[in-house]
């Protein structure tokens, strides 16, 4: 059975991957150069790459900091959209707790 696409998955951990793949290869360093700088093993900093695994907050500093990045860097490209806060509305109910339409105040 074929394997669904990273980006496909997970956007985030897809992201991540490809921040990281970049940043290790422009810093010139294998996966294990970079798991023995980080402190962390080789097949972790593979599995981070193909987006299997999201980083927790501090392997992203030791990243960054075995990279010698800007934890920003490895974030690159990501970003979080609330969601729009529902507007409540004032309204009068009767004596039997049900909602009287006419007495919503709209306004």
């Amino acid at each position: 059975m074929a394997q669904p696409s990273r980006q496909m998955s997970d956007p985030i951990a897809w992201q991540f991957g490809e921040n990281l793949i970049l940043l290790r290869r422009r810093a010139g360093m294998s996966q294990e150069d970079l798991g023995f700088a980080s402190n962390l093993h080789r097949t972790e900093i593979g599995m981070l790459e193909r987006g299997v695994r999201l980083a927790r907050i501090d392997t992203v500093i030791k990243l960054a900091g075995a990279l010698n990045v800007q934890p920003a860097d490895l974030l690159k490209g990501m970003y979080w959209t609330p969601a729009p806060v529902p507007q409540g509305e004032f309204g009068v109910r009767d004596s039997e707790g049900d909602a009287d339409p006419s007495e919503v105040d709209r306004g």
